[in-house]
């Protein structure tokens, strides 16, 4: 134990481990607060939190299983990134296989069952932080970036739905990005599309609204798949992740996770 100690004390005294660790091991509050502030995943949270905010009942942990489901997404959603390809040739026989030979399917189900469960941990989330009245200043901002990342969950989900490429997903993308037509000035049916127009001609038309823009085209083929692809996999996941860094943050410049009202 002895030499343990000395080889543990030389390397702690030595050059390389001050340029690390600005700090000694945290045994007491100034250590502990030393170390979180320090850390570059620890300092996005508060020193010191009230009581009520690692209380169960209060926060339903909501918050926190839905990051959890976040990370259990992408590092799942990055394996399956190997065995799967956005074409229409391949993106049917890709998914048969991921669900009856690649790690016996697990890795696709754990996939998909937890974007089902981060769908419905961000609403009861939601829900929790409204009705403890959470979203009351100074945390209206922090609401406002909540809402914008229940929105990019939602778009998670629907992009996700067309890369199984069958009946279902087709007809699904189908219905829902014809939604996309009542888009306000984005779509030719959309409220706003009559007043853009130039010598009585549409500027917006069938052919070059917010659905087009969606699809990559008229139907839903080759060019929407990918565009979902990218959607899905890249644009959409790194917003959220910005903006997940920031709710963080806002949390914490806000004093902490809120008390009982």
């Amino acid at each position: 134990m002895g030499l343990f100690n000395a080889v543990g004390n030389y390397f702690r005294d030595s050059q390389v481990w001050g340029s690390i660790f600005r700090h000694g091991v945290p045994r007491d509050r100034r250590t502990r607060a030393m170390a979180i502030l320090s850390n570059v995943f620890l300092h996005l949270h508060p020193v010191a939190v009230r009581k009520s905010g690692i209380r169960l009942s209060f926060t339903w942990c909501m918050g926190g299983l839905t990051f959890f489901l976040f990370i259990a997404e992408t590092i799942s959603g990055v394996l399956l990134m190997f065995y799967y390809r956005p074409v229409v040739e391949y993106a049917y026989t890709d998914i048969v296989g991921l669900r009856a030979h690649v790690t016996l399917g697990l890795l696709r189900e754990i996939h998909r069952w937890g974007a089902h469960a981060m769908v419905i941990a961000i609403w009861l989330h939601m829900l929790r932080v409204f009705l403890t009245g959470s979203y009351k200043p100074p945390r209206e901002f922090n609401w406002g970036v909540g809402v914008i990342l229940l929105t990019l969950t939602l778009l998670l989900s629907f992009t996700g739905y067309l890369l199984p490429w069958d009946q279902l997903a087709i007809w699904a993308i189908t219905v829902g990005s014809n939604m996309a037509r009542a888009t306000p000035f984005a779509g030719h049916e959309g409220p706003g599309a009559a007043l853009l127009q130039v010598g009585g001609v549409p500027l917006i038309h069938g052919g070059s609204d917010a659905r087009f823009l969606l699809l990559g085209g008229t139907v839903v083929g080759p060019g929407a798949l990918l565009r979902f692809y990218v959607l899905h996999c890249i644009f959409i996941p790194v917003v959220v992740s910005v903006l997940i860094a920031v709710h963080f943050w806002r949390v914490r410049k806000d004093g902490g996770i809120s008390g009982p009202l």
